[in-house]
C-alpha cells in the first residue's frame, strides 16, 4: 500500500508491505527505527524491529537514500509524532546508498545546493511538495475548462512564426552547422531545411489557439513554450508552460470573468486537495521570514495569501485610472517608487503590487492599456491609444495573467502588424481567419510555473519545475 493510503485508511493489525526510500534510521538499545517516504504524501511512515528481527548484514544496508520494502503489521504507534507505525517482519533492500555520496542527509539543505542535484531533489519534503501541488493544480486546470465546456487544443510546438514579435525564439533546423546551404548572397538557404523554411519553438500557442475558436468556439491550450531570453533572474525559464484559453464571442467583460473564475478555482481546489503540502511549505516560509529584515517580510502567510486570492472578488479597474492612483499615492510623492510612474509605461512589479497589497487590498484587473506596449493581435479602443488588454494582479508577484480581447478588424490587425514589423506572409493563416467569418473573440495567457510559485511560495521559479532550463545550463 502507497503510504498516503496507510496513513488515511489501513486498520490497526493489517498486514502491509510498504515500499519507498529510507529518510532516516535510528538504532537504539534493542530496536531500530526507519522512517519510509514513497512520494504519495509528505508524511513518513515510521517501521520498528526489535533486536534480531533483521539480520545484521541487511541492516547495514539500510542508510539514508536506500531503497527497500518493508513487511509488517500496522500498530498504534507508541511514541509522538504519528498515529501508527509498522512492526517489522522482513525487509527486503533493492537499491543501497553508499552515505559517504548519498547527498541528501537528514539536515537542511540550500535550494541552490539542490539545483544542482535535481535528479534527487524531488525526494526531499519540499521538492516532493511542489511536484505534488504541481500535479494537482494541473489536474484542476484541465478539469475547469472540461466542465466548462472548453476543448483541449493541441498547438505546435515548431512553428514559423513569431506570436509576440519579441524574436528571442530557439532555431529548430537539420542543417549542417559547420557548412549549410547558403544563397547567392551568403544568406543560409533555409530551403534547402527539413520544412523548407526557417522555423522555431514556438513562444506560445496563441495564434493557433484562436484558429481553433473559430470553430469550436471554446479552447484551451495547456502546452510547452521557449523563450531564448537571456536572462538569470529568478522569474525566467527557457522553457516553460503556458495555459491559454481561447473564447469565440467573448468580449474584454467575459474575458475578466474567466480569468477570476478560473483562477479562484484552481487555487481553491489546491487549498482544499493539498493541505498538508501547503502547511509544511507555509512553515518552510516562515522559517525563512526569520532572516528577512523586517520591512522585507510578507504580510500574509501562505495560505492567508492563497485565501486573499479566493475570497476577495477582484478590483477592476483601466491603466489610466492605475496611473492616477499611483501619481496620487504618498510612495510616489515621496520618491520610494524605484522606478517612475507616467502614462505610457509598462508598470513594473512594484507598482502593481502596490495597487494589490496597500491601495485596494484586493486581487485587480487592469484593463485598457496603451497599445505602445501591448502585442499587435490586442483589439483597438474608440481612442486609439488603448487596446481592450487585461492583466491580473496578485499578492506577491504582480501580473500573473495577461490578455484582451483580440483584433478582429482584418484592416486593423494588418496595419498593427506591418507597425511592429510583423510580415504579413509569416501570418498570411491568422490574418485570413478576419476574412472568413470573423467574430468578438478574446483570451489569456497564464505562465504554468508562474501559478505553481504563487501557490507554493517559493521564491524561484527554478524550483516549481523539475528540470529547470537556464542560460548556459540544460542538465539531467
Amino acid at each position: 500500500m502507497q503510504i498516503k493510503q496507510i496513513l488515511a485508511e489501513a486498520a490497526i493489525g493489517s498486514e502491509i508491505t510498504v515500499k519507498g526510500w529510507v529518510r532516516t534510521k535510528r538504532d537504539s538499545k534493542n530496536v531500530v527505527f526507519i522512517n519510509i517516504n514513497d512520494g504519495s504524501v509528505i508524511h513518513n511512515i515510521q517501521a520498528v524491529a526489535e533486536a534480531g528481527v533483521i539480520n545484521e548484514d541487511t541492516l547495514k544496508l539500510i542508510t539514508t537514500g536506500s531503497c527497500v520494502a518493508v513487511t509488517g503489521t500496522l500498530i498504534a504507534s507508541q511514541g509522538s509524532g504519528q498515529k501508527v507505525e509498522l512492526q517489522i517482519s522482513s525487509v527486503q533492500v533493492y537499491g543501497t546508498a553508499d552515505p559517504d555520496r548519498y547527498p541528501l542527509q537528514p539536515k537542511k539543505h540550500s535550494l541552490e545546493f539542490l539545483r544542482e542535484i535535481a535528479h534527487l531533489r524531488p525526494r526531499t519534503n519540499t521538492f516532493s511538495a511542489i511536484l505534488r501541488i504541481r500535479h494537482a493544480l494541473a489536474f484542476a486546470i484541465h478539469k475547469y475548462f472540461n466542465d466548462n465546456g472548453f476543448f483541449y487544443l493541441h498547438t505546435p510546438i515548431i512553428t514559423g512564426s513569431d506570436a509576440e514579435g519579441a524574436g528571442e525564439m530557439f532555431r529548430v533546423s537539420t542543417l549542417d552547422a559547420k557548412n549549410p546551404p547558403l544563397n547567392e548572397d551568403g544568406t543560409v538557404n533555409y530551403k534547402e531545411d527539413f520544412f523548407g523554411k526557417e522555423t522555431n519553438l514556438t513562444v506560445s500557442g496563441q495564434l493557433e489557439g484562436e484558429l481553433g475558436a473559430m470553430a469550436l468556439s471554446k479552447i484551451y491550450t495547456f502546452g510547452p513554450t521557449f523563450r531564448a531570453e537571456n536572462s538569470n533572474t529568478a522569474r525566467h525559464l527557457a522553457e516553460f508552460w503556458m495555459i491559454e484559453p481561447e473564447v469565440a464571442f467573448y468580449e474584454l467583460e467575459d474575458n475578466m470573468a474567466l480569468a477570476e473564475g478560473f483562477t479562484k478555482y484552481v487555487i481553491n481546489y489546491a487549498l482544499e486537495n493539498c493541505a498538508d503540502d501547503l502547511a509544511f511549505l507555509e512553515n518552510r516560509l516562515k522559517d525563512e521570514e526569520k532572516s528577512k529584515k523586517a520591512e522585507e517580510r510578507s504580510e500574509l502567510d501562505l495560505i492567508q495569501k492563497l485565501r486573499f486570492v479566493v475570497d476577495n472578488e477582484y478590483v477592476k479597474l483601466t491603466y489610466t485610472e492605475a496611473i492616477q492612483i499611483l501619481l496620487s499615492s504618498k510612495r510616489h510623492k515621496e520618491g520610494k517608487f524605484q522606478y517612475p510612474v507616467q502614462w505610457g509605461i509598462d508598470l513594473q512589479s512594484e507598482h502593481e503590487r502596490y495597487l494589490v497589497e496597500k491601495h485596494f487590498k484586493k486581487p485587480v484587473i487592469l484593463t485598457n492599456y496603451p497599445k505602445d506596449i501591448k502585442a499587435f493581435y490586442m483589439k483597438l479602443d474608440d481612442d486609439g491609444k488603448t487596446v481592450r488588454a487585461m492583466d491580473v494582479l496578485f499578492p506577491g508577484i504582480g501580473e500573473i495573467i495577461g490578455g484582451s480581447q483580440r483584433e478582429d478588424d482584418y484592416s486593423k490587425l494588418l496595419k498593427r502588424s506591418r507597425e511592429v514589423g510583423i510580415h504579413e506572409e509569416t501570418i498570411w493563416w491568422y490574418l485570413e481567419t478576419r476574412q472568413f467569418g470573423t467574430a468578438p473573440h478574446s483570451g489569456f495567457g497564464i505562465g504554468f510555473e508562474r501559478l505553481v510559485m504563487f501557490v507554493t511560495g517559493m521564491g524561484n521559479i527554478r524550483d516549481v519545475i523539475p528540470f529547470p532550463r537556464t542560460p548556459k545550463s540544460a542538465e539531467f
